[in-house]
């Protein structure tokens, strides 16, 4: 199994030291370093090269929204897993467009925080529900929401129940434990689902399904 390298990047030394003991009793992921400033951690991740950097928004120096630009610079291929206290808009579609690759509050529970660590390190884009519900009611108050197409092929009831649960920010991971399957199976759910939809990542698949009506908002709170 190969080992996940992260960074945490937060200012506040208990937070971090506590990040890094949960992170490092995983068999699987070691913290390379700890970074308490911007600056910090976009200089520690061009010498070190993670996998992942956690990082928090208020940061001296630089905060997180110019150290994740500045990452994204200098390590394209680095995921940048943002965890804070902040779900104010600036900073969550900010983040977003700078290509952060998750945006997680602090409010998640360790375990949460290490399948997002997983996930994202795999390719997987991971929101907080209530996250993933600004993003849904942004695009509808801005009228961005899309048209639903009656030209689609319907969900199975598997496929649906995966899609609310994904919606919810579950990992495939838990999802698979949930339903008593492999993760194997999941992913092939989720892209029978995306194929289905027309789409190609998970908040996609949310917004699409929230404007076929194949469930409401108010499921997923």
């Amino acid at each position: 199994m190969n080992v996940i390298k992260v960074l945490v990047a937060e200012d506040h030394l208990i937070t971090s030291q506590g990040i890094s003991r949960l992170l490092n009793d995983e068999s699987n992921i070691e913290v390379v370093g700890n970074a308490y400033d911007g600056e910090e951690a976009v200089r520690m991740v061009a010498e070190l090269q993670p996998d992942v950097v956690i990082m928090d928004i208020a940061m001296p120096r630089l905060n997180g929204l110019q150290a994740t630009k500045k990452i994204k610079q200098v390590c394209p291929t680095t995921a940048v897993l943002i965890l804070s206290a902040y779900d104010d808009d600036e900073y969550v579609f900010g983040l977003l467009e700078l290509g952060a690759a998750g945006y997680l509050l602090k409010t998640t529970s360790g375990e949460g925080l290490v399948n997002a660590i997983r996930a994202v390190h795999t390719g997987e884009p991971i929101l907080d529900p209530k996250i993933t519900l600004k993003v849904i009611n942004h695009l509808r108050d801005s009228r961005k929401m899309p048209r639903a197409s009656v030209s689609y092929s319907s969900l199975s009831d598997r496929e649906l129940d995966v899609l609310k649960l994904a919606a919810r920010g579950m990992s495939n991971g838990d999802i698979a434990q949930e339903f008593h399957l492999s993760r194997r199976t999941i992913e092939g759910n989720l892209r029978m689902v995306f194929n289905k939809l027309g789409v190609g990542s998970r908040t996609e698949a949310v917004i699409q399904g929230i404007a076929r009506e194949l469930f409401t908002i108010e499921e997923l709170s």
